[in-house]
């Protein structure tokens, strides 16, 4: 082993880029949250903690300090007690439905004070650490049944907590891990299955689901002709058809039992459903706010759109209507620059890690913050359901904002000893 990376202290081989990245999404992140609560009438003082912006300094202050200590804690910390955060992580989560408080029809927060606690946010880091470790021995094969089983299970638990507090948004970021099963060894079969059911519970929503099932019959009826003489292949196509029929009709019926503000934003993607009132009040003031900003933008604090408060939770989950109507196509472009620089530098840097599950953890890493980036501005833009699903390092919020940072520096963390193989 290389002397350099032997007992390696404080600031030896870390990536320094990757936090420079970081410190400027963070600050990018501030000057628009401030710019979203600035009042044009009033004192706007940068740490007054009864404002999101104030707030949000002191959430950047905490995830500076939480940031020096992972940097200073032994490595190996996170391989050894990855199953314990991840059992910890459980219990809040089950901790959560019984003690939490109801904000916005989700039971899935702390209340202690004014402030309050995610503990799903945390739950991300907690399960990439957990699956890490899962996959770190060197002879692991994820194409083994029972190993494919326990790996999922060990990101589905979390899922399905999640998922009962009503957390849509944060449920759907557990999806991102299918990247990494597929980065590991997991067959593409897996994801092409994925894709057949997404497209399946689309056609439930545009479609009647009397129809799916008649034309699903009707092609599992043509198909077993075609192939009758095939009596292996016959089977696969009867279970294919029982799946596709039970995807349909669970579609139908979860559509049903969602909260109906949940079911407006759904309908009204697809073109389903109008309501200026509410859903498609917020994603066209949206898209309004986008596209005044022009090339150049507005100027810094001069968005008369986010100015008036006409985009709800404009300092959150649509925090980037704010950037691009003041920054305009030029800022928007740097903004995502910037994600997709660290995503990258993220993939670039899991890559070249000796030991698995530094790979892993990194790979899970890259995958969240995809996932996060890619459904926020989607949704900023009217291109997906608003589902709730905050922008990493942006958007305002002290669970998010803490355990992005958590997530991303134990990853900088692991790096700086990359050449050390923990898994044996």
């Amino acid at each position: 082993m290389d002397s350099r990376y032997k007992n390696a202290s404080y600031g030896r081989n870390i990536d320094w880029f990757t936090i420079l990245l970081y410190a400027a999404l963070v600050i990018f992140g501030w000057m628009a949250v401030y710019s979203s609560m600035y009042n044009l009438t009033g004192k706007n003082y940068v740490f007054d903690l009864t404002k999101n912006y104030g707030k949000q300094i002191m959430f950047i202050g905490i995830s500076a300090l939480i940031a020096l200590m992972i940097m200073t804690v032994e490595y190996r910390f996170f391989f050894g007690f990855s199953y314990f955060i991840y059992g910890s992580v459980l219990l809040l989560l089950m901790a959560v439905l019984v003690l939490g408080a109801h904000t916005k029809g989700a039971q899935a927060w702390f209340k202690v004070g004014d402030f309050k606690i995610q503990p799903s946010e945390f739950a991300k880091f907690a399960t990439a650490l957990a699956f890490a470790k899962f996959l770190s021995p060197f002879n692991f094969k994820l194409t083994d049944k029972k190993n494919l089983l326990r790996a999922i299970a060990i990101v589905a638990i979390p899922a399905i907590l999640v998922l009962i507090q009503n957390d849509t948004g944060t449920f759907l970021v557990f999806v991102s891990f299918s990247l990494v099963f597929y980065r590991e060894g997991l067959n593409g079969l897996f994801l092409a299955i994925g894709a057949i059911v997404m497209v399946l519970c689309i056609a439930a929503l545009l479609v009647k689901p009397i129809i799916l099932y008649i034309i699903l019959t009707s092609l599992a009826c043509l198909i077993i002709l075609l192939f009758r003489r095939y009596k292996k292949l016959l089977w696969i196509i009867v279970f294919t058809w029982i799946g596709a029929m039970a995807i349909v009709s669970s579609t139908d019926y979860g559509l049903k039992h969602l909260q109906p503000h949940q079911q407006k934003r759904i309908l009204s993607l697809f073109g389903l459903e109008i309501d200026k009132s509410g859903v498609d009040y917020q994603k066209d003031n949206s898209i309004m706010a986008i596209s005044s900003g022009g090339l150049y933008g507005k100027g810094y604090l001069e968005g008369s759109i986010t100015k008036g408060k006409y985009v709800p939770e404009q300092s959150t989950d649509f925090i980037f209507c704010t950037i691009a109507e003041e920054y305009g196509w030029l800022g928007s472009l740097t903004l995502v620059s910037l994600f997709i620089a660290l995503i990258m530098r993220v993939i670039y840097l899991s890559e070249r890690q000796r030991s698995r599950y530094n790979r892993v953890y990194g790979y899970c890493v890259a995958c969240i913050i995809f996932f996060h980036f890619l459904i926020n501005m989607g949704m900023a833009m009217g291109l997906l359901p608003i589902i709730g699903i905050p922008l990493p390092f942006i958007s305002y919020g002290g669970s998010a904002t803490i355990s992005f940072t958590i997530l991303l520096f134990i990853f900088i963390k692991l790096d700086s000893h990359r050449m050390q193989d923990l898994s044996r």
